[in-house]
């Protein structure tokens, strides 16, 4: 998309012949490739007041087929011209059901939240690791309320040039990268592969476009580098400290959800937090022990998964939070840190509970270790047993990094094997995929 650019009235007026076509229909897929016609498509969408659902452009025909016969589109839009729309329908019939808001207005409502436009704007499906893939639907109200949020929290402003390479499926690249641009105003630079753009002041990357980022003194001039969708490893935001001047600020937030918690332009940023709970956000940890589940209210949560009334109830708690799935724990200053997924990242060892995530940064801070991941894998006498997989810098004995673990955090908490390897398997948006890991 880096190549192709429309600003004022010409991006104005392709969003609005797109929206005028579309105008009266229900439901329209679109296949979100990285393109100003992807931009120009949903844009026109939202504009129009149809939902959009998108689909990962690298998904399988399996995963397709799933996706469109679940969500029954009326339309799918794949590189839509940006002309004139051959692939439109030349005078739709009005569907029932269309949402008729024209912009994204502010409110509260939903699952844990309080009143708003309820119209859906977005259906995006969840990744589908417990099972078939859910639509998230994603109202307007909450598009509208956590692009606010955000821009108070990193005082964004039309001033600002955005720039970032990533997926225009799913939330991060989506909302955040190009609704939040055209909600206020700001420039928007897709720079195909990550990379600084001219002016830039503003970044959104994940933490393996930070890791892999070859010259982090041409991120110097930004005002704000901002890293999501996982967790930023230590050792990649004391480098960018080093190097570019830079402290990374990092948010935290999901499909269903959106941006719940996020560092702010004008607070602290300390590795491994991601910030304070957003304003009209409510985030509690729940437990009695170090760390427990986090839960979500408010208004940037979605309105439930298409079709699918058993699983949204089972996403909330009896008084109406969204159990998150993810372990926390609130630091005394506010700020949360997470410490991993329930499903994967707690482990029962030897009659304590441990988090998957601690052992990870401490294992990140060893010279040796480029990547890791930490699982628990039964064991007939621990109940669980700590295994680590590393992604080596050097050659380095196994015994020397738990030793390392040992002595840095506690010696129940090493692991009890290290597998070492020469990649680990992640998702598009950069998620370590654990459930692959044997």
């Amino acid at each position: 998309m880096s190549d192709v650019s429309l600003e004022g009235d010409d991006l104005a007026g392709a969003v609005g012949a797109v929206a005028q076509r579309l105008r009266g229909l229900r439901r329209v897929a679109v296949v979100a490739t990285p393109t100003m016609e992807t931009v120009v498509a949903i844009a026109g969408a939202v504009e129009a007041g149809v939902t959009v659902v998108t689909i990962n452009p690298q998904s399988g025909e399996t995963e397709r087929a799933y996706v469109l016969q679940d969500s029954a589109p009326d339309l799918i839009l794949d590189q839509v011209d940006l002309t004139a729309r051959a692939a439109l329908p030349a005078e739709p019939e009005p569907a029932a059901g269309a949402a008729g808001a024209a912009d994204l207005p502010g409110g509260q409502g939903g699952p844990g939240g309080r009143g708003g436009d309820e119209s859906p704007a977005l259906i995006i499906y969840t990744s589908g690791t417990t099972g078939p893939p859910k639509g998230a639907v994603i109202p307007r109200r909450a598009i509208a309320a956590n692009i606010d949020a955000l821009a108070q929290a990193w005082a964004w402003t039309p001033e600002d040039v955005l720039g970032h390479a990533l997926p225009l499926f799913h939330v991060h690249g989506l909302v955040l990268g190009t609704l939040g641009p055209l909600r206020l105003g700001s420039a928007l630079h897709h720079t195909g592969r990550f990379a600084p753009t001219p002016g830039g002041t503003l970044y959104f990357a994940v933490p393996t476009m930070w890791s892999r980022v070859p010259e982090p003194a041409a991120f110097a001039s930004a005002r704000l580098l901002v890293s999501g969708s996982a967790a930023l490893p230590v050792p990649v935001f004391e480098r960018l400290v080093a190097l570019a001047g830079q402290r990374v600020a990092e948010r935290y937030g999901l499909t269903e959800t959106l941006i719940n918690t996020a560092a702010r332009a004008d607070g602290e940023r300390r590795p491994g937090l991601v910030g304070a709970p957003l304003p009209g956000v409510d985030v509690r940890v729940t437990g009695t022990d170090e760390f427990g589940p986090v839960e979500v209210r408010g208004p940037n949560v979605f309105s439930g998964y298409l079709g699918n009334p058993a699983a949204t109830a089972a996403a909330l708690t009896p008084d109406g939070w969204f159990a998150t799935g993810d372990l926390g724990l609130f630091e005394p200053d506010g700020q949360l840190r997470i410490v991993g997924r329930q499903s994967t990242d707690l482990i029962k060892s030897g009659g304590y509970k441990i988090g998957a995530g601690e052992i990870e940064n401490a294992l990140l801070a060893h010279p040796a270790v480029a990547e890791t991941a930490v699982i628990g894998v039964p064991d007939d006498d621990l109940g669980q047993r700590i295994v680590a997989f590393v992604v080596p810098h050097e050659t380095v004995d196994a015994a020397v990094l738990v030793d390392h673990v040992a002595t840095a955090l506690a010696p129940h908490k090493r692991p009890r094997e290290v597998r070492f390897v020469t990649s680990l398997p992640r998702n598009p948006l950069g998620k370590v995929q654990k459930k692959l890991l044997t």
